[in-house]
């Protein structure tokens, strides 16, 4: 018996010695949620997609081929060796068959639906990535300064921030768009605005989109941000940190962004999903990325007038932004319910 107790006892100080980190239990929590995980996967593969993407389309987005317009999917494409050889990317390789046969149909101007689908990940992963980092890092910065400062500064940034709140954002950001847009048509004696108009133009008209998106999408941000910061600033290891002698950088930048920054990727993670929808709804009107930079907002726009004889030229591309911004969705709430404790176990 007493051999017995000690065994036990040896065996719950290894289990004790063994336990694991809250992120490795959110970890383990994650891994349990099969969407997330899957959302996550598909999410990874289609950024490989958008970097590798000469190789998984077999023509350049804007190569035309006038004589195969509006060509149904998997239609033979009516071209001679000399023209696959030169303009397709996957001449000579094991799938040369599909530069002969489009894959997903063609457009009114001939031009691959596949390959324009392929190249339309980079517009929606780009708009993606530089959305949710924009808004994050603005309202992060706002909301710690507001949180942390507290008093009148605290009351003036966020009645600053309610001001703002009651602004309809779509409108402003058609406006920003629509002015953006009349600055690159007509240029600007100003060096600094030709240098961004030159940045934009050679970003297929994405430097605006980002500007506008990004610009107005932080204040969510903000309130979180602070919210948290209002919350940790007075926990025990910060007023430790204080009674220490550390100053205001050293508590904001070592105890207080590290803990607030997890609840706000989560949030951002889930805020990504809206993003790609607002950037096709903006070139679904034609203020988007300029022509003939693929987006599928703007795919969807040229092809929905002709839904009935046609419908794979929206039927694809609508699939593809469903798809994204699924995966997205099931990734960040799979996130949400791993980190939050309060919400573990329920699935």
């Amino acid at each position: 018996m007493t051999t017995d107790k000690k065994l036990d006892k040896n065996k719950k100080a290894k289990n004790i010695g063994k336990s694991r980190s809250p992120m490795q239990d959110a970890m383990r929590e994650f891994r349990r949620n099969k969407i997330a995980v899957g959302g996550m996967i598909f999410i990874i593969f289609v950024v490989l997609v958008a970097i590798f993407a000469p190789i998984f389309s077999p023509y350049h987005f804007a190569q035309q081929n006038l004589r195969n317009n509006r060509a149904k999917p998997m239609e033979g494409y009516d071209v001679v060796e000399s023209y696959a050889a030169e303009k397709c990317h996957w001449y000579e390789t094991p799938v040369e068959w599909g530069c002969t046969v489009f894959i997903a149909g063609s457009d009114a101007l001939g031009r691959d639906l596949w390959s324009r689908i392929i190249y339309g990940t980079r517009v929606s992963l780009s708009i993606a990535l530089a959305a949710s980092t924009v808004s994050l890092v603005i309202g992060l910065i706002y909301g710690t300064v507001s949180g942390y400062s507290g008093g009148n500064v605290d009351n003036f940034m966020m009645r600053l921030v309610d001001f703002l709140y009651g602004i309809p954002l779509l409108p402003i950001i058609i406006l920003m768009t629509v002015y953006f847009n009349a600055v690159s048509r007509q240029g600007s004696d100003s060096p600094f605005v030709n240098s961004l108009l030159s940045m934009n133009k050679s970003a297929g008209g994405l430097l605006f989109v980002f500007i506008a998106i990004g610009a107005l999408n932080w204040l969510g941000m903000a309130r979180l941000a602070r919210g948290q910061v209002l919350s940790y600033k007075e926990k025990e290891f910060v007023e430790a940190a204080r009674a220490l002698g550390a100053g205001k950088g050293h508590v904001v930048f070592k105890h207080l962004i590290p803990n607030v920054l997890g609840p706000l990727l989560i949030a951002e993670s889930m805020a990504i999903p809206g993003y790609i929808f607002l950037e096709a709804a903006l070139s679904f009107i034609g203020l988007g990325v300029s022509p003939p930079t693929p987006s599928w907002g703007a795919m969807i726009n040229e092809g929905y007038s002709g839904l009935r004889s046609n419908p794979h030229l929206v039927l694809f591309p609508g699939l593809a932004l469903a798809s994204l911004t699924l995966a997205f969705n099931f990734m960040g709430d799979g996130l949400r319910d791993a980190f939050d404790t309060r919400l573990r176990g329920r699935n």
